[in-house]
């Protein structure tokens, strides 16, 4: 039997970050999704959507193509598991090699998980690895303000987001975070202008406050998510990769959203022109047809952890590299090529971002645009003049009141969220057309409207 919102409100299923007040009771206001097709999902009800957050910035081609379905009922008949564990694979095997043409410089080595939050773990206990394998006790680790890197306790250490991290505290100690790259509300070099990088440099101070000898890695996102879509300013990213050599320290670049064509390339290290030491992944590798995470890392790594017979990387897992998901995530890289999802980002990402622009000239509770490729975040505002946001009572009306239900009555799935400050995120799949982002804008245009007046009236 199909399940249906109403049965939803017994609470047999919980939610993940999801409100029981939303979906627990008579009246559930979580709508169940049944099927979907192309850009579009449709729930129980009939009612259509557009996916306009690609499910959790993942499903990159969209839905219903039969080629990866296809991939995984031949693997499922030819061989449905096996482990990586003492033993390998054929489509792991392959997916590795394939992984290494595409990824950047020498990022040629490939450990794969099942999820993002596995994928940071991995990273976490591999450069602890390789620090201590050369006879340094480097175990601490720097990451972002507000920046998301999972839920597990190690990523959970490494998530900036206070609200996160406090029910489950105290958590794995060893965690500092440096200021993000928000330059709409720069709380670092704000009167400084144009931006003088504070803000990577702000790094170096935690490393000699907390001690060189110390630090094991810096994690960075190509353009951090949470706080709504955060690129880096000019220079930023030579500037961490600048200090991260100079104290030895191993840059980590955290792409389980950015990788996979989310900015118009197969990685946001190659968008922002440096090469990370590790490079995690998940999300996008499979367009979401089949959980899989991983990891990539630098040869200087891989020749450390096997420089006598007996070494080995102390970490493994069951599931980690399913043949299955192995399979799924080589026909989605060959869709990539086939339907030039790549340049199909590469030719509307500008011209997206130029619609959403063009709304935040016309309507004032927009305060600021910021994001790439098919990856952007419009910030809301009480007064754009004088930047003020608006307060908690406020932004619960604003998000959960009117502008969560709102987008869904019109037919658009995206984030409307307050991590950091109320920001609308929108994440479409790569293979939308100018006529269905042009579809998006049209929905925005009415609901941001409607808010504004609404705002106004209750203010």
């Amino acid at each position: 039997m199909t399940q249906t919102g109403a049965q939803l409100g017994d609470g047999n299923l919980w939610l993940h970050f999801t409100r029981t007040s939303d979906w627990i009771g008579d009246s559930p206001s979580i709508p169940v999704l049944d099927r979907g097709e192309g850009c579009y999902v449709w729930d129980t009800d009939g009612k259509r959507y557009f996916d306009g957050l690609s499910a959790l910035f993942c499903a990159q081609i969209g839905y219903g193509h039969q080629e990866l379905i296809d991939a995984a009922s031949e693997q499922m008949a030819k061989l449905p598991f096996a482990t990586n564990w003492s033993w390998a694979h054929q489509p792991a095997v392959d997916l590795a090699g394939r992984l290494a043409e595409l990824f950047p410089g020498d990022l040629d080595h490939f450990f794969f998980v099942n999820s993002g939050s596995e994928a940071v773990e991995s990273a976490m206990k591999l450069a602890i690895q390789y620090h201590r394998t050369r006879g340094e006790d480097r175990w601490k680790f720097i990451s972002r303000n507000y920046a998301y890197h999972g839920t597990t306790f190690g990523a959970l250490g490494m998530t900036g987001l206070p609200g996160l991290r406090k029910m489950f505290e105290p958590l794995r100690p060893g965690h500092y975070h440096a200021p993000n790259t928000n330059e709409y509300r720069c709380k670092v070099s704000a009167a400084c202008a144009p931006c003088d990088l504070t803000c990577a440099r702000s790094f170096e101070q935690i490393i000699e406050a907390e001690g060189p000898d110390q630090i094991a890695a810096i994690f960075v996102e190509p353009v951090q998510n949470a706080g709504g879509c955060f690129t880096p300013p000019d220079g930023y990213m030579e500037e961490v990769r600048a200090i991260c050599d100079k104290y030895g320290i191993l840059m980590v670049s955290d792409e389980v959203i950015c990788a996979f064509g989310r900015l118009g390339t197969w990685t946001g290290a190659e968008k922002y022109g440096y090469l990370p030491d590790i490079l995690t992944f998940a999300k996008g590798v499979t367009s979401a047809y089949q959980p899989l995470g991983g990891l990539g890392f630098r040869s200087h790594i891989a020749e450390v952890l096997q420089q006598d017979t007996g070494s080995m990387y102390l970490h493994g897992s069951t599931w980690g590299g399913h043949p299955v998901a192995a399979a799924v995530a080589l026909a989605n890289l060959d869709l990539f090529e086939k339907h030039g999802v790549l340049e199909n980002v590469q030719a509307n990402g500008d011209w997206f971002g130029e619609q959403l622009w063009a709304l935040y000239d016309k309507h004032h509770i927009v305060g600021d645009v910021r994001g790439t490729g098919y990856f952007w975040a419009m910030e809301l505002v009480k007064d754009r003049d004088h930047k003020i946001q608006f307060d908690d009572d406020e932004t619960e009306r604003l998000l959960r009141g009117f502008l969560s239900n709102r987008l869904m009555e019109l037919g658009l799935i995206c984030r409307a969220d307050d991590r950091d400050e109320p920001v609308i995120q929108l994440s479409p799949p790569l293979v939308s057309t100018r006529e269905q982002l042009t579809e998006v804008i049209q929905i925005l245009d009415t609901v941001l409207g409607e808010a504004t007046v609404k705002m106004t009236e209750e203010s």
